[in-house]
C-alpha cells in the first residue's frame, strides 16, 4: 500500500508540474539563426523553465497572420519585419535579439551578371514584400542606384529560390536566399555566384517577439523564453557537437553541415542584447529600415517605432 501511495504522490506531483507549464506556440522557419530555439525545446531547457513550447514552421510572409489569429503567440523574424507587421495592424513586441547575419543571407546571380546594377530589367526570385529576402534585395538595389520597380520580382521562398539557381531555371537571373540554402549555391559555382551578402550589406538581424496580450498575461513565461534562449547559447559553447547534431537534424543537415552554416552568423548573448536595444543601434536601424520600407511601397505609413521592443525580460 505504501508503494501505491508513493506512486500516486509522484503522479500527482508530475501532473501538477505539467499543469503549471505555460503553453506557447512559436512560429519560425528553417533559418539557421533560429536554431537555438529548437535546441532549447529539444534539449529540455524550456521544459525545465516551466514552458510547454510548440514550434511551428510558418513562412515569414504568413507569420503575422498566425499571430493575429491566435494560432501562435510568438515568432522569430527579422527586425524590420516587426515594423511591417505593426504598420499592417498586427501589434507585436520584440523581447530579445537572436542573431546577426555575417554572410548568411545573400543575392545569387547567374554567370554573366557582373554587378548588381546590371540587374535593371532582369528577374529576381525573392520572398514576398514584408519578408527579409525582399528587404535585403530592396536595400542592395537602393545602394546601387536601383529600386524594386527597376526589376521583375518572382516570389519564391529561400529554399526554392536557391534550387532555381542550382537547377538553372529559365527566366530567373538572380535569387535572394539564406543559410542553409545559400550553401547549396556556394557548392555549385557553375550555376552562378554569390554577388553580395550581409557582409557587404549588413541589413539582416533577427529578433524574437510576441503579441502584447501574451506578454501582459504571461510575463514569467516571456522571461523564461528569453532565459531559455540564452541557456541554449551556453549549451552550444559547452557541447557544440551535440548541439549542432540537434539543430542540424531539424533542417536535415549533419552536425558538420550545420556547423558550417552557423559560421556565417553570430548569435547574440544577453550582454549583446542589452547593448543592441539600449545603445542606439536598434533605434537607428529601425529609422533606416522604416524609410526603406516606405520607399519600396511595403508599408504606407511608419508605425510608432518607440513601441517595438520591451527590454524588461533581458535582465
Amino acid at each position: 500500500m505504501k508503494h501505491l501511495a508513493l506512486a500516486a504522490a509522484v503522479l500527482a506531483l508530475t501532473a501538477a508540474a505539467h499543469a503549471q507549464e505555460t503553453k506557447v506556440a512559436v512560429a519560425i522557419s528553417g533559418w539557421t539563426g533560429f536554431a537555438p530555439l529548437t535546441l532549447a525545446k529539444e534539449a529540455g531547457i524550456y521544459k525545465k523553465l516551466g514552458l510547454d513550447v510548440t514550434i511551428k514552421k510558418i513562412p515569414q510572409k504568413d507569420r503575422h497572420l498566425a499571430i493575429a489569429s491566435g494560432d501562435v503567440q510568438c515568432a522569430a523574424t527579422t527586425v524590420e519585419t516587426w515594423i511591417v507587421w505593426n504598420a499592417n495592424g498586427v501589434p507585436t513586441t520584440q523581447i530579445f535579439q537572436l542573431d546577426k547575419s555575417y554572410g548568411a543571407d545573400g543575392m545569387v546571380v547567374k554567370p554573366g551578371i557582373a554587378k548588381i546594377a546590371d540587374l535593371k530589367g532582369k528577374t529576381i526570385a525573392a520572398s514576398a514584400p514584408g519578408t527579409s529576402p525582399f528587404f535585403l534585395m530592396a536595400g542592395m538595389l537602393s545602394k546601387n542606384g536601383l529600386t524594386v520597380k527597376d526589376v521583375k520580382v518572382v516570389n519564391l521562398e529561400p529554399q526554392p529560390a536557391a534550387s532555381a539557381m542550382v537547377t538553372g531555371t529559365a527566366g530567373i537571373d538572380a535569387a535572394m536566399t539564406y543559410e542553409p540554402y545559400l550553401s547549396t549555391v556556394r557548392d555549385k559555382p557553375e550555376a552562378g555566384r554569390i554577388i553580395a551578402t550581409t557582409l557587404d550589406y549588413p541589413l539582416i538581424m533577427d529578433t524574437f517577439g510576441c503579441s502584447p496580450k501574451f506578454l501582459a498575461d504571461n510575463p514569467k513565461a516571456a522571461k523564461a523564453l528569453a532565459d531559455g534562449y540564452f541557456e541554449a547559447l551556453a549549451m552550444i559553447k559547452a557541447d557544440p557537437k551535440k548541439s549542432f547534431e540537434i539543430m542540424g537534424a531539424d533542417v536535415k543537415q549533419t552536425a558538420e553541415q550545420f556547423e558550417r552554416s552557423q559560421s556565417f552568423l553570430r548569435w547574440q548573448d544577453r550582454d549583446a542584447n542589452l547593448k543592441f536595444f539600449t545603445g542606439g543601434e536598434f533605434a537607428e536601424f529601425n529609422k533606416m529600415a522604416a524609410d526603406l520600407l516606405l520607399q519600396a511601397g511595403v508599408i504606407k505609413a511608419i508605425p510608432d517605432l518607440g513601441k517595438l521592443a520591451d527590454t524588461r525580460f533581458l535582465k
